[in-house]
């Protein structure tokens, strides 16, 4: 069994977090260089309101300005992740794996389809139906229906089989602050969480428990 070292961050400031992610990010880069063995971090968080806006993302994707940022208490970063823009806040669950993809024998996107299928399964606990969307990643509901909503995003980096960056799992997030963006670049697909799609809060400690048990299951 490949060794998983899980880090629960609480809540962090999301330059906390990606300061932190880029040291292992680094120390793991640098084991691979020298032929050493290099270890798998799994890492969970909540952020304070923050877009960030990933390195092939628009700018004029962020539809409100600095001031308006400040109104609304939210800061903005660009980063070396893949996708546009996207939302991190309260009640909303952000993984972030540090894992050397030699260790499982995977490429990017089995890499990324392999989180995706995670997040279905934790979603089928609660009969919400996660679906794939062929063209987009992330996890999906009522995928191809004009109704099309978005419950996770994924944008990852990945430099000599070495991942960072990650997952963003809307539980019980104030989906109003999607308002203020084009979500991952997006005009015409809503975004959702899973207490809407339940009508009720979710037990966010729970959903975390049930992430932690599956990537430990999937990632061996």
């Amino acid at each position: 069994m490949s060794n998983i070292e899980v880090v629960d961050l609480g809540n962090i400031e999301y330059g906390e977090a990606l300061k932190y992610q880029k040291q292992l990010f680094e120390k793991n880069l640098n084991l691979k260089i020298n032929g050493l063995p290099t270890k798998n971090y799994l890492l969970l968080c909540e952020h304070p309101n923050v877009y960030t806006l990933g390195k092939s993302g628009k700018q004029n994707n962020l539809l409100i300005d600095a001031d308006f940022l400040k109104k609304i208490n939210a800061n903005y970063y660009q980063t070396n992740r893949g996708g546009d823009i996207t939302y991190h806040g309260p009640g909303q669950i952000v993984g972030y794996p540090v894992f050397d993809l030699d260790t499982f024998k995977l490429g990017t996107r089995d890499y990324i389809l392999r989180i995706e299928n995670i997040i279905i399964k934790i979603l089928t606990k609660y009969e919400i139906k996660g679906q794939l969307n062929n063209d987009f990643i992330g996890v999906w509901i009522d995928s191809g229906k004009i109704s099309e909503r978005k419950i996770c995003a994924l944008g990852v980096k990945v430099s000599k089989a070495v991942t960072m960056h990650g997952f963003a799992l809307n539980v019980n997030t104030n989906l109003s602050y999607f308002n203020y963006i084009n979500p991952c670049g997006f005009t015409d697909k809503g975004v959702t969480s899973m207490q809407k799609e339940l009508g009720k809060k979710i037990d966010f400690n729970k959903i975390k428990s049930n992430i932690v048990s599956e990537f430990l299951k999937s990632f061996f």
